[in-house]
């Protein structure tokens, strides 16, 4: 019985009659119905995706959403930096002829940038009223990974070319950042790569839009009372602005009055030196809040505005060139400096300069190891300090 055929078939149903279907090739040529036959379509079955290759898509995906992005960013910062450039050449047209031509690129040499801080409304309409408020020079080293801040105070008297002995902020009112970019060239002895002329009204707007900074306030501060906030009645018995000493965050209204601040009720030794390191301290950490990631990937959105309180010859690309070396250089390592001199004994306000200046400068551009101010030579002693260090620390 084994060899006779079956008169049915066997399925998990039940059984029906019939022979056995089997797998047999078509055979070429036209059906029954006089239709061409195809060749039936085989089925395969659907790989999945590895966990590599879901991996490396990924991160292309990824790689390509941070050029587009990063490339977004770059043409809304660069809008910024070419109206920057635009209010500089109105400001000071001839200011390029004074600037020294730099050998070679910010990420890779040492460059020396001059900061002039103003308190007047930076826009077109009133780009020539300006008002040198505070002076700094910050000098990148990219191979040692350092920065260094050299505070000038606005009472030192020096020489201006044309005009004879002044302070050195007057240099800023006679003849611009032009005259200004002479002066501090000649008397220091550095030459000025870039300049920037900061308006310090946008400044707090800029603080603001990129949420704030956190400084450390060396001491407590009670200053004398100025931009009062209150009532005219309410200001009569005001004392001043008050600060605890410790890390506090600041908007940008309060760190602009803790930069301004020039005497301090509870130490009278503060000066417009201090000063000068208070304004030291809000630059360095605004510069860290500017290179950090949460500002890059806002710069498609703000990256016009970030530009905005400054008027700058920098490019776009030497605005990236100088973020990277200021990402690169810890706070640890950057050098405070300041000069400075001794009081007039002719009862003016002026400084007159120390001959210890330029020892000073020789230690901003490396040539000597930083020496901390000579507390003996009195409150406007020039020095350098290393990192978080300072004379009230």
């Amino acid at each position: 019985m084994a060899g006779v055929e079956k008169p049915y078939r066997v399925y998990r149903g039940g059984r029906v009659k019939g022979r056995v279907p089997l797998d047999r090739p078509l055979r070429p040529g036209p059906s029954r119905d006089g239709q061409q036959r195809e060749k039936p379509k085989i089925q395969r079955p659907r790989r999945r995706w590895s966990w590599k290759r879901r991996i490396a898509i990924g991160v292309l995906l990824v790689l390509l959403l941070v050029v587009i992005w990063s490339v977004a960013g770059y043409l809304s910062f660069r809008g910024g930096v070419s109206a920057a450039n635009k209010r500089l050449d109105r400001m000071a047209p001839s200011v390029h002829t004074v600037l020294s031509h730099q050998n070679g690129a910010i990420l890779s040499h040492p460059t020396t940038i001059l900061l002039l801080g103003t308190d007047h409304m930076n826009n077109d309409q009133r780009v020539y009223d300006f008002h040198s408020d505070s002076i700094m020079l910050l000098r990148t080293d990219p191979s040692k990974h350092r920065l260094a801040y050299l505070s000038i105070p606005r009472d030192l008297r020096v020489d201006i070319p044309g005009h004879g002995p002044s302070k050195i902020n007057a240099a800023m009112q006679l003849g611009g950042p032009a005259l200004a970019v002479r002066t501090i060239e000649n008397f220091t002895g550095l030459p000025v790569d870039h300049v920037m002329v900061i308006n310090f009204h946008d400044f707090r707007k800029l603080i603001d839009n990129i949420g704030g900074i956190t400084i450390d306030v060396p001491e407590p501060i009670l200053s004398n009372p100025f931009d009062c906030p209150y009532t005219v009645q309410r200001c009569k018995t005001w004392k001043g602005w008050r600060f605890a000493k410790g890390k506090q965050h600041m908007n940008g209204w309060r760190a602009q009055i803790y930069s301004r601040i020039r005497e301090n009720q509870l130490n009278p030794a503060d000066t417009d030196i201090t000063r000068g390191e208070r304004q030291q301290q809000v630059i360095r950490a605004v510069e860290s809040k500017l290179v950090s990631f949460g500002t890059f990937f806002d710069l498609p959105f703000n990256g016009n505005s970030l530009v905005r309180p400054l008027a700058t010859d920098l490019s776009a690309w030497q605005f990236m060139q100088l973020g990277w070396v200021v990402k690169r250089a810890p706070g640890s390592k950057a050098l405070h400096c300041r000069l400075g001199g001794s009081s007039d004994s002719s009862g003016t306000s002026d400084i007159i300069p120390s001959e210890d200046n330029r020892a000073v400068i020789g230690e901003v551009t490396g040539a000597a190891a930083p020496q901390p101010p000579n507390r003996a030579l009195g409150f406007f002693a020039p020095g350098c300090y290393v990192g978080g260090t300072g004379p009230t620390r």
